[in-house]
C-alpha cells in the first residue's frame, strides 16, 4: 500500500469541495436568474451542477444559504467596483454629481452585467425569509455607510449642508435598491448610462443639491 501525504489528500478534498462549490454557483445563478427562486429546488441546483444534495447541504446549509452566497458575490463584485472608481485618477476634485455619477456607474455596470445576476440580486432576495432579510439589510447598512462618507465629504467641501445626512442616505439606499429591481424586471434592459443617470438624480435631489444643466 502506498502511503499518501496527509497534506496531499487534504488538497483533493478541498479541491472537490471547491469544484462543488462553484458549480452549485453556477446552477444557482442560472435556475435563480433565469426561473426563480420559488420555482428552484434543491434537486434542481443539485441535477444543473452535477452534485449530490448532500454537497449542497455541507457548502452552504441550504438553498437559502446559496442564494445568500450568490448575493454576496453579486454585491461584492458592486462594492468593489465603486470602491476601485473612488480610488481613481482624478476622482478628489471631482465635483459630487460627477463623483456619484462615476460610483453609480462602476456599480451599475458591475451589477448588471449579467441580466441574471441583477434578477438575483435585487428581485429573487426579496421575502425569502428573515434570514435573507437580515442579510439584505447588513447589506445595506454596508452601503449606506459607505455613501454616507461621500456625503460628509461633500459638506466637508461646501457642496452639500452640513448636517447628519446618515437618514436621508439609508432612505436613498432603500430608494436605489428599488429601483435597480425595478428595472431587473422590465423586459426591455436599460443601458448603465440611463440607470447611473437615474441614481445620480436620486442622490443629488436627496442631499438637496441640483444637477448642473
Amino acid at each position: 500500500m502506498v502511503d499518501v501525504p496527509v497534506d496531499q489528500l487534504t488538497g483533493a478534498v478541498d479541491g472537490v469541495r471547491a469544484r462543488a462549490r462553484g458549480q452549485l454557483v453556477e446552477a444557482a445563478l442560472e435556475l435563480f436568474g433565469v426561473y426563480g427562486y420559488a420555482q428552484t429546488s434543491e434537486q434542481d441546483l443539485c441535477d444543473m451542477a452535477g452534485v449530490p444534495v448532500e454537497a449542497l447541504w455541507d457548502e452552504f446549509g441550504s438553498r437559502e444559504g446559496l442564494l445568500m452566497a450568490l448575493h454576496n458575490q453579486i454585491t461584492t463584485a458592486g462594492l468593489r467596483a465603486s470602491e476601485v472608481a473612488l480610488l481613481s485618477e482624478g476622482m478628489d476634485d471631482c465635483p459630487l454629481e460627477q463623483r456619484f455619477r462615476r460610483l453609480f456607474h462602476a456599480y451599475v455596470s458591475a451589477v448588471t452585467r449579467d441580466l441574471r445576476e441583477a434578477r438575483v440580486t435585487f428581485v429573487e432576495v426579496l421575502g425569502v425569509s428573515p434570514a435573507v432579510d437580515a442579510h439584505c439589510k447588513r447589506w445595506r447598512d454596508l452601503w449606506t455607510d459607505f455613501l454616507t462618507g461621500e456625503a460628509e465629504r461633500a459638506a466637508v467641501r461646501g457642496e452639500v449642508e452640513e448636517r447628519d445626512h446618515r437618514v436621508v442616505v439609508m432612505v436613498m439606499v432603500g430608494t436605489v435598491h428599488e429601483l435597480m429591481a425595478h428595472h431587473a424586471r422590465r423586459p426591455r434592459r436599460a443601458r448603465p448610462d440611463e440607470v447611473t443617470e437615474e441614481l445620480t438624480k436620486l442622490g443629488l435631489a436627496m442631499l438637496g443639491v441640483e444637477m448642473a444643466d
